[in-house]
């Protein structure tokens, strides 16, 4: 069974940094599209990076490019998202999902993810 849970978000000023981590388990084939979205209050769902597992191919969301990096420490079957440089758009619920998938994870779209967890708050406010 695939479970992730999601750990790091917090309240931190603006420019701050924070450290998202997704606890994965369960993932038991070969190939994944694994990512991080959010949610930000009266705003749909929106994907803010995305490693393929394949290839370790990466993807970001322009808002993010060049402040946010994925990655993933295989040997805590972790995911992270290091978050420099926030800013108070960046406030919302973070997501992990992953998919199984060949396909690069930057054409796998946010409703095609099969497997999610909880959430964690990121609130970025002085």
């Amino acid at each position: 069974q695939v479970q992730l849970v999601e750990s790091g978000g917090g309240l931190v000023e603006p420019g701050r940094s924070l450290r998202l981590s997704c606890a994965l388990s369960g993932l038991i084939y070969d190939y994944y599209a694994i990512g991080w979205f959010r949610r930000a209050p009266g705003k749909e769902r929106e994907a803010v990076s995305c490693l393929s597992t394949r290839d370790g191919r990466t993807s970001y969301a322009d808002s993010v490019k060049g402040r946010f990096t994925i990655s993933r420490d295989n040997a805590n079957n972790t995911l992270l998202l290091q978050m420099n440089g926030l800013k108070p758009e960046d406030t919302a619920v973070y997501y992990c999902a992953t998919v199984r998938s060949r396909a690069p994870c930057v054409v796998i779209s946010v409703h095609e993810y099969h497997y999610w967890g909880q959430g964690t708050q990121v609130t970025v406010s002085s």
